[in-house]
């Protein structure tokens, strides 16, 4: 149905990548709810689809090169390890065990607490 921002993070032939869930938005948020069709701006990018809704992600970029112009991961303020917190996958029945999902504590841009 939705589009799903993922960041391949293993060599090429091993299947490592990391889901993007949710972030908060620190500009262009006018532009995201015109993509979005929302003038909510807590609901613009907290989801996967949502995410890339708002970034009007589409299956032309799959296999971009994040260090390109395109679309990139940018150096953003330093995070202390005690903000981070981790939980279970969502949506899943299988790995429900394992503590892979990370997060800033007490951010209300997180997809699903």
């Amino acid at each position: 149905m939705y589009h799903c921002l993922n960041v391949v993070t293993g060599e090429e032939g091993f299947p490592a990548a990391i889901l993007i869930r949710a972030l908060e938005p620190i500009s262009g948020a006018a532009r995201m709810m015109a993509f979005r069709k929302t003038k909510n701006v807590r609901s613009l990018t907290n989801g996967p689809g949502k995410l890339c809704q708002a970034f009007h992600l589409e299956r032309k970029q799959n296999g971009l090169d994040l260090c390109g112009k395109e679309l990139f991961i940018a150096n953003g303020e330093k995070i202390q390890r005690n903000q981070i917190e981790s939980s279970n996958r969502v949506g899943i029945k299988v790995g429900v065990d394992h503590p892979w999902r990370f997060f800033l504590r007490d951010n209300s841009f997180v997809s699903k607490r």
